[in-house]
């Protein structure tokens, strides 16, 4: 289970839409037969943005300040000649320290969808010694322009800076909840419909260690408040074998990363799909974990994604991009629009990672209530229903769980609920984490591409 939600930080917005092609399994996946690509259940028109500078013509498409590309199967950014050097007061722990640094900034992008939230996704490599820092502005429908909003700053380890969101960033008509931008009153009318990104990358002086970003991106979305969703139909049955892991057995360890594992549902989830693609810490990478403590992976990811501003684990881009300091793995975050998408996915073998917030009540089997929870789907029943890891769970064996399809999709989709004591509070609206490799197949392109990631 997550920290108590932020509601003006997760004013989330749903999508309604499906979209769906035929795949094939993933890494691993159960003995069920492939799927067979469907048609669209609703508008194919999709109220989420997703745009990503990730190829070589990207990197140089923008402006760099002491950057230089590089090239190869991942083409990247890195620190060329530092543009300056410049003190930065680490908040979190009152040190102050010389940066050399580098900017790169993205073209402007205009939003193929006005947005009233926008958040930023990162994938990259800092080694000891680096860090690096995004940073959003963009221009209103009314033609006047936002201030540039930091949207994180972050490196792998915890070393040489504590990874930190920013708070009390606005300009009076949007603000910065943790990670995600949003308009403060949308029933104005008011949205932003272009941005721009850009990049600073830091080295202490006199080195030459530098940052690699391979890829830097941002999903904008505009979806209406509801408190009930349309009903999808069931597709093809298919279950992928995804670790399983519980939160719960690391209740007590490691506390200074939000209270322990009874908050690690985001890290834990992350940790079941890093291990899906087949990728883990090493043991050197393990040896600071107490040796009593089983599964040390999911220690480790709540440590490394720990916000040291929010005060938790739960900040979905530093979980994806986590996800991406493994090896040939990217990592996003999105929003779907049903079920179907994540069908879609499923079939051509990709998991991924929801977030939904409900009532004890109102999810069949769970035996809990949230105010914000990430779990993992793995697959759907032949008659529809969800199959989810979920995290919140006694043990380990039993973190598989099967919820009913109606029920999961309503608290997974819907953007506005009703709380324990009857107050209208936001609901999650379809947000999920995508990791995915780097050369993803032909089908998972595909059906990547359906569900509007590139």
């Amino acid at each position: 289970m997550s920290t108590a939600e932020q509601p003006s930080r997760r004013t989330v917005l749903a999508a309604a839409v499906a979209a769906a092609v035929a795949g094939s399994a993933g890494p691993a996946a159960a003995d069920t037969p492939d799927a067979t690509a469907r048609e669209a259940e609703a508008d194919p028109a999709r109220p989420v943005d997703n745009r990503a500078w990730t190829s070589h013509a990207d990197w140089c498409a923008g402006t760099a300040k002491g950057t230089r590309t590089v090239a190869g199967v991942r083409s990247g950014v890195v620190i060329g000649t530092p543009a300056a050097t410049v003190d930065y007061t680490d908040p979190h722990t009152g040190t102050t320290a010389a940066w050399e640094y580098a900017t790169w900034t993205s073209p402007v992008h205009r939003l193929a969808v006005p947005s009233t939230e926008v958040i930023a996704s990162w994938n990259a490599r800092t080694p000891a010694g680096t860090w690096l820092q995004v940073e959003l502005t963009g221009t209103y429908s009314d033609g006047t322009a936002t201030p540039w909003y930091v949207m994180g700053r972050w490196a792998s380890g915890d070393q040489d800076i504590k990874r930190t969101s920013v708070d009390d960033q606005t300009d009076d008509r949007s603000t910065v909840w943790t990670d995600t931008f949003a308009i403060d009153d949308p029933a104005t009318g008011l949205r932003l419909v272009s941005y721009r990104l850009r990049l600073t990358l830091y080295r202490k002086p006199g080195t030459t260690a530098t940052p690699t970003v391979w890829r830097l991106g941002a999903m904008g979305s505009d979806v209406p408040d509801r408190f009930t969703v349309p009903a999808s139909t069931p597709g093809p049955a298919r279950e992928l074998i995804v670790p399983r892991y519980s939160q719960e057995i690391h209740v007590g360890q490691y506390p200074e990363y939000d209270n322990g594992g009874e908050a690690w549902c985001s890290p834990t989830s992350s940790q079941m799909i890093i291990e899906y693609w087949g990728r883990r810490p090493t043991a050197e990478q393990l040896a600071w974990v107490n040796p009593d403590f089983a599964d040390p992976q999911v220690c480790h990811a709540a440590r490394y994604t720990f916000d040291f501003q929010y005060g938790g684990c739960g900040n979905w881009p530093f979980n994806a991009a986590y996800a991406a300091t493994y090896k040939d793995l990217q990592g996003v975050v999105t929003r779907l629009g049903s079920l179907t998408d994540l069908e879609t996915l499923i079939a051509a073998g990709i998991p991924a990672i929801t977030s939904q917030s409900f009532l004890k009540t109102e999810l069949t089997g769970a035996g809990y209530g949230t105010s914000g929870h990430l779990m993992t789907v793995i697959g759907f029943t032949a008659a529809g229903d969800v199959i989810a890891n979920d995290p919140f769970s006694a043990t380990n064996e039993a973190v598989r769980r099967v919820y009913p399809r109606r029920e999961w999709e309503n608290i997974w989709l819907r953007t506005k609920r009703y709380n324990a004591t009857g107050k209208v509070v936001s609901g999650t609206g379809g947000v999920c984490y995508l990791y995915f490799p780097a050369r993803p197949t032909a089908a998972q392109l595909a059906a990547l591409a359906a569900v509007g990631v590139r």
